[in-house]
């Protein structure tokens, strides 16, 4: 399929069985609440160039086996633009999902607010965001599939305001549309591309994906798995022995063919769809956050470190995680495996203990039920802040320390080549962690495999 060009074409490119919530607000008149000379005659034109009413179309629709409410801009009406009667309809909608307890999506082509209508248009920013987060509040999920223009107002609430952000390929997307912007401002920063790239989005879709792709990001956010969930079992070597020092545990953990979080989540879940971003302009690829589908068909969320040193942009990305999971009543499952988080001059920059409190802050005041595994390292604050409460265990190639065992050494005055014997010291192996009450337990390989219990 090409490009949806029209909100209904856009409707038709992700729905079936579309039911349109009807509307009857007659024509406009007297040039709307500030007088905008021939805004009333503009507004007429518009209807009848369209064949639309007002500048979005609004129903229920069924994408990908579940109903949803779906919010469509017409962009050739006004510009796709908000105005009393745009946001009116679009509050109706927000409240049709929260009776019916349905999901929201939002399909904006938009310029922003209607000038001819004033502060009375701009004012509906306000309201939008109400209405967002009065269904935010009621547990049902948000998803925004951005296409060509959305810019101003719109992008700045039914847009970056839902839980999981789409965008059609090429689609211009940026708070300054292409009028307002300073005249030497690069282009390719209003874009769909770039946003992803800055951590605004979390995807970028082709048209001929998109019913398929939302489908399935539907179909994860309403169907929560009950838990807590158990630990995935261990994929590595079921005949090694436990580890028998600490310095042999660092060794197992940093090997580089011990399995990675790729590797786990492919095993638990089958299937998965990511976010992507901490929405505060950055992208940790070291830390992948998503939802995943387990065999009976309900949903996990999981944030997974893969084994590098966390930047802020992963410690925020998984915060916004845990508290999506935590709105939308789907329980958590977190993998450890970092050697800490990032310590350089432009993590610091980044705001690197502002982003791990706020993790930890995530993590605390979660009530979704949370579990962890140790699948790797697990050094100092970077990995604690990963780690659920009292709902953590470990694999047998995994380590967790206070801090990692050369910081230590240093810490300590002591000599490089005596990290090995620091590591000793720390009581860091997997079994040293059952007993100090830091784990509960220890986890093995899946049923049927050599060593399975």
């Amino acid at each position: 399929m090409s490009d949806p060009t029209t909100a209904r074409e856009a409707i038709a490119l992700v729905t079936d069985d579309f039911s349109e919530l009807p509307f009857a607000e007659g024509p406009l008149t007297g040039d709307g609440p500030i007088g905008w000379p021939g805004y009333s005659a503009a507004h007429a034109r518009a209807a009848d160039r369209t064949g639309e009413t007002e500048s979005v179309v609004c129903g229920t629709g069924v994408v990908g086996g579940v109903t949803a409410v779906v919010i469509s801009f017409e962009f050739r009406f006004l510009g796709g633009s908000l105005g009393e009667r745009t946001g009116a309809r679009a509050a109706a909608a927000h409240a049709l999902a929260r009776a019916r307890r349905l999901p929201v999506v939002v399909l904006p082509a938009t310029g922003g607010s209607r000038m001819h209508e004033g502060m009375r248009a701009l004012l509906q920013l306000q309201f939008l965001a109400r209405e967002s987060e009065a269904t935010r509040a009621a547990g049902l999920p948000q998803i925004a599939v951005l296409r060509d223009p959305t810019t101003g107002g719109g992008w700045a609430t039914l847009g970056a305001g839902s839980d999981v952000v789409l965008a059609l390929p090429g689609a211009q997307v940026g708070f300054a549309g292409s009028r307002v912007r300073p005249p030497d401002a690069d282009p390719a920063a209003y874009t769909a591309e770039a946003q992803l790239a800055h951590g605004h989005l979390d995807a970028i879709v082709p048209p001929a994906a998109l019913r398929e792709t939302l489908g399935r990001w539907l179909s994860l956010l309403v169907r929560p798995a009950e838990g807590p969930v158990p630990p995935p079992y261990a994929l590595g070597d079921p005949g090694a022995p436990p580890a028998g020092s600490g310095r042999e545990a660092v060794a197992r953990a940093r090997h580089p063919d011990r399995p990675r979080a790729a590797a786990y989540l492919d095993a638990h879940f089958t299937l998965r769809e990511e976010i992507s971003g901490d929405r505060c302009g950055g992208v940790d690829p070291g830390m992948r956050c998503g939802f995943g589908r387990l065999p009976d068909g309900r949903t996990v969320a999981y944030a997974a470190q893969c084994g590098t040193a966390t930047r802020p942009a992963g410690f925020r990305t998984a915060a916004r995680l845990v508290r999506l999971a935590d709105r939308l009543g789907i329980p958590v499952l977190t993998l450890v495996d970092t050697p800490g988080a990032a310590n350089d001059p432009a993590a610091e920059r980044a705001g690197a203990g502002t982003a791990i409190a706020d993790l930890f802050a995530a993590v605390a005041s979660a009530r979704t039920p949370l579990t962890s595994l140790l699948i790797g390292e697990g050094g100092s604050g970077g990995a604690l802040a990963l780690a659920a409460p009292g709902n953590t265990w470990a694999t047998p190639d995994g380590y967790f320390s206070v801090i990692a065992p050369e910081a230590a050494a240093a810490i300590l005055k002591r000599a490089p080549e005596e990290a090995a014997a620091t590591a000793d010291q720390l009581r860091l192996r997997p079994r040293d962690l059952v007993d100090l009450g830091v784990v509960r337990g220890v986890v093995g390989p899946p049923p049927g495999r050599p060593g399975a219990r």
